[in-house]
């Protein structure tokens, strides 16, 4: 083992952490301390915004890999941190192999001498630790406890290590704790697995319950930006489970408390899908299950969590009805659950029930102007392909009508392509367009109106609309890219002026891109020395925005 391995590389390295990572990690080097190098991997501290610990694994299943307990680490990335000690690594590569020979020979070196030690001796350096090591007293004591079934002794060890006090102060832990407190915790769940694996897997479940229930009102006042409670609920969760597994707990009271969780799971950090425990729960389990989750929802059908667990139970069991019911119980104003309804009675087959329900929804919605714009695409689809044509126009004009954007002329206009009706509706929308924009000129309105004529390519009507109410910059723009060079060119120099007035780097590339467009008015008018004392007086006023000085240079004004 005695060689540099392979896989450490730097363009490995920047690989694995991509450009930006890799680039930052190159400013980290000196930050880099306590490297240990061992058989197959490579330890240290890295001093960032806080210290982190670092492990670079040289030669492992995968190759080249690492783990870091900083945040960005943490969600399983190869970081900066990770970076920093690898390029160390590398810096140092000729003396590597020989440290990692020597870590290798110190190991077996160690296992020699462990394995030569006596009874007495052995307990001798537990006993040590022990003493030295709190949490590693923590962590014997609550193996003793759960090896000789002592439950209560078991338990108030658990509320110890869920317990907040020695982290918080005033009650709450802060970010630079959070992760101690996240690290003690943790500990909750190898108690449990040990008390399964002792085989009382009954107790384990009681205990995982309080454990859970615990670490819910602990998270309350934690700091974990980190996420690391929530791998500590995910682990009580795997424990509650393995243990269910191995106790095989009454059905009724497991299906009972599942749903109770379910139900109210606020901080959501156990995750606890009550659907996972199908192979504990049995026919009869899941049948309470069923039973107890109708019953919640019955009590409030407009529950979040009642609603969402019978959807997913009602869904897992093929039962289109149940879901459709859970949806019906709490229709939103909008029409939008009557789309969730019909898109359901579609994927079970029934479109003429979807088709019924996507109609209410419409019925239903007391202001055209709140109704859900999907549902409205979704029954003109409806129509379309069913050939109700003149529906899909109807129900496209109503909605025109009552939002009067760009996109519901578009969808109207397109309704009406299919039926041969387009130019009778066209006339009529832009009579209520152009009606909108002459009571507020300069308004969206007119922005709308412009859009419409510039969309339908008419740009002789779009120049007139924009000129008589007003357009937005993109849509003079727009209009300029048609219009003659002269008014094109007065375009250019209206917009223009305002940004002059302005500092920043997309203010100077906006502005350098009307004086291109400009300078090719100039060139077709066939005045460029106009356009030359323009660009003069431009720069000798504003010959301090070195940035836009810089950017007309490249371009060559």
């Amino acid at each position: 083992m005695g060689r540099v391995a392979k896989s450490l590389t730097e363009a490995n390295l920047r690989a694995l952490a991509g450009a930006r990572s890799f680039e930052r990690g190159t400013g980290y080097l000196d930050a880099v301390s306590g490297i240990e190098v061992g058989e197959v991997s490579a330890t240290a501290t890295v001093h960032g915004t806080e210290r982190y610990e670092v492990e670079l694994t040289l030669d492992g299943p995968r190759g080249l890999a690492g783990e870091c307990d900083c945040p960005y680490g943490l969600e399983g990335n190869f970081c900066k941190h990770l970076v920093a000690l690898g390029l160390s690594l590398l810096a140092r590569s000729a003396s590597l192999p020989k440290q990692r020979k020597t870590a290798r020979s110190r190991a077996q070196t160690l296992d020699g001498w462990l394995s030569d030690l006596s009874r007495e001796e052995l307990l001798e350096l537990v006993r040590d630790r022990v003493a030295e090591d709190r949490q590693f007293r923590r962590r014997l004591e609550l193996r003793v406890a759960s090896s000789r079934g002592d439950l209560a002794w078991a338990r108030s060890r658990i509320r110890e290590l869920l317990d907040i006090g020695p982290f918080a102060q005033y009650g709450y832990v802060e970010y630079a704790a959070a992760r101690a407190y996240a690290d003690q915790a943790g500990q909750a769940a190898s108690a449990i697995r040990e008390l399964t694996g002792s085989g009382r897997a009954a107790d384990a479940i009681t205990l995982a319950g309080e454990a859970i229930r615990l670490l819910a009102g602990a998270a309350e006042n934690v700091d974990d930006s980190d996420g690391r409670l929530g791998q500590v609920g995910s682990a009580l969760a795997d424990a509650h489970h393995d243990a269910c597994r191995a106790a095989g707990p009454d059905p009724e009271e497991l299906a009972h408390w599942l749903v109770e969780h379910a139900l109210h799971d606020d901080g959501g950090f156990t995750d606890i899908d009550p659907l996972d425990y199908e192979d504990v729960l049995g026919e009869q389990g899941m049948t309470a299950l069923r039973r107890h989750a109708v019953e919640a929802w019955q009590s409030n059908r407009t529950g979040w969590a009642e609603k969402y667990l019978m959807e997913r139970l009602a869904k897992a069991g093929g039962d289109a009805d149940m879901v459709i019911a859970v949806h019906a119980a709490d229709l939103a104003p909008d029409g939008s659950t009557h789309l969730t309804i019909a898109r359901e009675l579609d994927a079970a087959g029934r479109p003429a029930e979807a088709l019924e329900w996507a109609e209410r929804g419409i019925r239903d919605t007391e202001y055209a102007a709140d109704l859900d714009t999907a549902l409205v695409d979704y029954l003109a689809d409806r129509y379309t392909q069913a050939d109700r044509l003149a529906d899909a126009v109807a129900l496209r004009r109503d909605h025109f009508d009552a939002y009067r954007t760009l996109r519901a002329y578009q969808h109207l206009r397109a309704a009406a392509r299919t039926a041969d009706g387009w130019p009778a509706e066209r006339e009529r929308a832009l009579a209520l367009l152009r009606a909108d924009a002459e009571r507020r000129p300069g308004r969206h309105s007119s922005s709308v109106l412009v859009g419409a004529l510039l969309d339908d390519n008419d740009i002789d009507a779009a120049w007139q609309a924009a000129t008589e109410t007003g357009a937005h910059d993109h849509q003079w723009l727009a209009l300029a890219d048609h219009a003659r060079p002269s008014d094109a060119l007065d375009v250019y120099l209206r917009l223009a002026e305002p940004l002059t007035r302005q500092t920043g780097n997309a203010i100077y590339e906006r502005l350098v891109g009307l004086l291109l467009s400009m300078r090719d008015c100039h060139r077709r008018l066939d005045t460029p020395d106009e356009f030359a004392a323009y660009v003069t007086a431009l720069r000798t006023a504003h010959r301090r925005k070195r940035n836009l000085m810089r950017l007309m240079d490249e371009h060559g004004l």
